[in-house]
């Protein structure tokens, strides 16, 4: 019994920390009714006290299921968590109970293709009146270290101690990461003989070179960006490659100014448009 307990209070902690980044993260396109419905049911059960429930273990299989609905919704998967209580202090203060609690937080888990693994503090004051609760110390590790992206975003999150930030962000990088990746394999399948991905799939840029012209190349480079906030965006650039003696013919400033038009064609197609529309104007399609 006393392991099933300390199997609920996990899963109720994991449920907890899913449930804050679950308000911050939209659900999937299509799904958002289904979505609504299903938290009002979670909801309505826990209202209906499942703490004061006889049947332990079918307590813990209500919030395994609803941990598992909540990672569907978000994305990220809880592995381990646990919980240790390291200091406990009552005092008095001009007449009035104050009780500290200390307590170190461990969790792992992954969104996708990245892992993380969390330790933080939390520090518990409570007096007759007011509960209050506030991280002092957040470390978070996080592999494979390839994404540089990441890397400024952590430190940020770490310094301001903002753990809904990092999973609500963390979401959204991922379904960014996803995209960039779907739509760059779509046109190199799609255009083989003229788009190449230097680092595969997973490549943060892609390059179209002319099939009647080999030595003029575009490079696509599609940054995913953090800004202060935590809100994720997509950067694309275009970076045009060619020749010394190609620049000093271009007496219309063609090439010079293609990143700008090219800026300008993503803020009224799209990506995915403005992409197709740059490949098949260098290199259209035969008939």
């Amino acid at each position: 019994m006393d392991s099933r307990r300390a199997e609920l209070r996990a899963l109720e902690a994991e449920i907890a920390a899913l449930r804050r980044a679950c308000r911050e993260t939209p659900a999937p396109v299509g799904d958002t009714a289904q979505a609504r419905t299903s938290l009002q049911e979670i909801y309505r059960l826990d209202s209906q006290g499942w703490g004061t429930s006889k049947d332990l273990r079918s307590h813990v299989g209500h919030l395994e299921s609803e941990l598992l609905f909540l990672s569907r919704l978000t994305g990220i998967n809880i592995i381990n968590y646990s919980k240790k209580t390291e200091e406990r202090a009552s005092t008095k203060m001009a007449e009035e109970s104050l009780t500290k609690v200390l307590e170190r937080h461990r969790l792992s888990g992954h969104c996708q293709m990245i892992s993380f693994q969390l330790e933080f503090q939390i520090l518990e004051i409570q007096n007759k009146e007011n509960l209050s609760s506030v991280i002092t110390d957040l470390n978070i590790i996080m592999e494979p270290t390839e994404y540089s992206e990441l890397s400024e975003f952590v430190s940020r999150v770490e310094e301001r101690r903002d753990l809904f930030m990092f999973f609500r962000s963390l979401h959204f990088f991922v379904e960014w990461y996803e995209y960039r990746e779907r739509t760059f394999k779509h046109f190199q399948e799609k255009y083989p003989e003229v788009v190449r991905l230097s680092e595969g799939a997973s490549s943060s840029s892609m390059t179209v070179q002319s099939a009647s012209l080999p030595w003029y190349e575009l490079v696509i480079v599609w940054r995913i960006q953090i800004d202060a906030e935590g809100k994720v965006l997509p950067k694309l650039d275009l970076l045009p490659k060619v020749p010394k003696q190609a620049l000093e013919l271009d007496k219309n400033r063609v090439i010079q100014t293609a990143p700008l038009s090219f800026r300008t064609l993503l803020s009224v197609l799209g990506i995915e448009a403005t992409l197709e529309s740059l490949v098949t104007c260098l290199c259209p399609k035969e008939n």
